[in-house]
């Protein structure tokens, strides 16, 4: 189970991801990782999760900062 502040991240990054109109599978390949890495992380049901080091190169793909995946005030 993962919680509010995970969730929130995950759906940032989704949002993102999606905007930029990457895949999981781009995504995950880009990261260098599995090829069902950012699926598993996205899915309710698995207990993958993004580490720092994984929201700062997600942030580099997306040309984005890693704050835009960060809520302004805690959860």
């Amino acid at each position: 189970m993962t919680s509010k502040i995970e969730t929130y991240i995950i759906e940032r990054v989704r949002d993102k991801r999606k905007e930029k109109c990457l895949s999981q599978l781009a995504l995950s390949q880009k990261l260098g990782l599995s090829d069902s890495f950012i699926s598993h992380v996205e899915s309710e049901t698995r207990r993958a999760k993004y580490n720092i080091n994984h929201l700062n190169e997600i942030a580099l793909i997306l040309e984005c900062s890693p704050k835009d995946f960060w809520p302004e005030n805690p959860l």
